[in-house]
């Protein structure tokens, strides 16, 4: 079982934010393998490797990449992973047309999208924002995300929203059968839950402290 993350162009910026976010959530990926998903940015070889050795910095240990070909110097990364699951091709985004203003652009909010079916002991880790499952989630697996959750089939494993401190992640499925569901800190487990809200669509959210539940009609 292994996280994946997905770093985004310019790096530089991109592992600001992932301290921020370790920062927050001390020792979140400490001892899971994680993929790296290198579909939303061009990096060579070497610029590969000196990515995986900063995260490596910060006790995060990557398993293998995806996302990228790779022929010259793939003797000095993690191996390549194939026929795993389907990325999301990403644009790099947009360069500032007026030259001369240094200004930064606001980067809109991130997303991953899941096309297949999470099964049974998988995990699906993605911080940088919400991430959306077109299939259905297996009972053992689990979803974090820093922002919301959408599942359009069944949700059967555990889901963790708002994983980075966002309180006003939401977490919706087409058919709710959950085994967990947390938002931050705050969580409810199968047996807490009312059993009214099962087999029908579902959301939750933060009321202040309180994680609650309701059926979406």
């Amino acid at each position: 079982m292994s996280f994946v993350i997905t770093p985004q162009s310019p790096i530089a910026d991109w592992l600001s934010d992932l301290d921020a976010s370790l920062e927050r959530s001390k020792g979140f990926f400490a001892g899971h393998p994680i993929a790296l998903d290198l579909s939303a940015v061009q990096l060579t070889p070497s610029e590969i490797a000196q990515l995986v050795s900063k995260l490596e910095e910060r006790k995060i240990r990557v398993l293998g990449i995806e996302g990228v070909e790779v022929s010259e110097g793939a003797e000095r990364l993690p191996p390549i992973l194939r026929g795993g699951r389907g990325s999301q091709d990403t644009a790099p985004p947009e360069l500032d047309s007026e030259a001369d203003k240094p200004v930064k652009k606001k980067q809109e909010p991130a997303s991953l999208i899941i096309e297949s079916p999470v099964r049974s002991g998988q995990s699906v880790v993605y911080i940088d924002g919400d991430v959306t499952i077109l299939g259905s989630v297996g009972s053992g697996a689990e979803i974090i995300a820093g922002g919301s959750i959408h599942v359009y089939g069944t949700l059967r494993g555990q889901a963790m929203a708002g994983a980075t401190g966002n309180p006003r992640a939401r977490i919706f499925c087409h058919r709710f059968e959950a085994e967990l569901l947390a938002i931050g800190a705050y969580y409810k487990t199968a047996d807490e839950i009312e059993e009214s809200l099962r087999r029908g669509p579902a959301q939750a959210w933060l009321d202040g402290k309180t994680l609650r539940i309701s059926a979406i009609n």
